[in-house]
C-alpha cells in the first residue's frame, strides 16, 4: 500500500490559539482548523459582533488557503459554529461575500461557548489543486 504524505500548513497571517495545526494537508485534502475572528496583529477578537468576527475568521481562513496555494474556490465543506443561532442570517451575509457560487457543503450549529468568547468559529475542508465544476 502506498503511503500518503501529511503536510502541516501554517502562516503567521492567521493566529492560532493552542497546540494544533492551522491546517493539515493529506494528499490533496486539506483540513483547516476552526478560525475565529482574531486580528492577526493583536491576537484579539475584532469588535462589532458576529458579523465582523465572521468576516475576520474567513479572512484568516483565506490566508491559510493561500499558504497552501488555494483559495475559497477550493473549499468543499465548512462547519460554522455560533454562540447564538440569531446570528445565522448575519453570518450568511458575510459568508456569501467569500463563497460566491457553487457553495461548499455546510453544517451550522449553535454551541454553548467558543474560545475567547467568540461569537462564531468556522472550519473547512478544501481540495488542493484545480477543481472542475460539474452539474449533478
Amino acid at each position: 500500500m502506498t503511503s500518503l504524505v501529511k503536510k502541516i500548513i501554517s502562516t503567521a497571517k492567521a493566529p492560532a490559539l493552542g497546540p494544533y495545526s492551522q491546517a493539515v494537508l493529506v494528499d490533496r485534502t486539506m483540513y483547516i482548523a476552526g478560525q475565529i475572528g482574531l486580528e492577526p496583529s493583536t491576537g484579539q477578537l475584532v469588535s462589532g459582533g458576529a458579523k465582523e468576527e465572521a468576516k475576520q475568521a474567513l479572512k484568516n481562513m483565506g490566508e491559510i488557503l493561500k499558504a497552501a496555494g488555494c483559495d475559497y474556490g477550493n473549499v468543499v465543506k465548512t462547519t460554522v459554529l455560533m454562540a447564538d443561532m440569531k446570528d445565522y442570517n448575519d453570518i450568511n451575509d458575510v459568508y456569501k461575500q467569500f463563497f460566491k457560487a457553487n457553495f461548499p457543503a455546510r453544517a451550522a450549529y449553535q454551541v454553548a461557548a467558543l474560545p475567547k468568547g467568540a461569537r462564531v468559529e468556522i472550519e473547512a475542508i478544501a481540495i488542493q489543486g484545480p477543481l472542475q465544476d460539474a452539474s449533478a
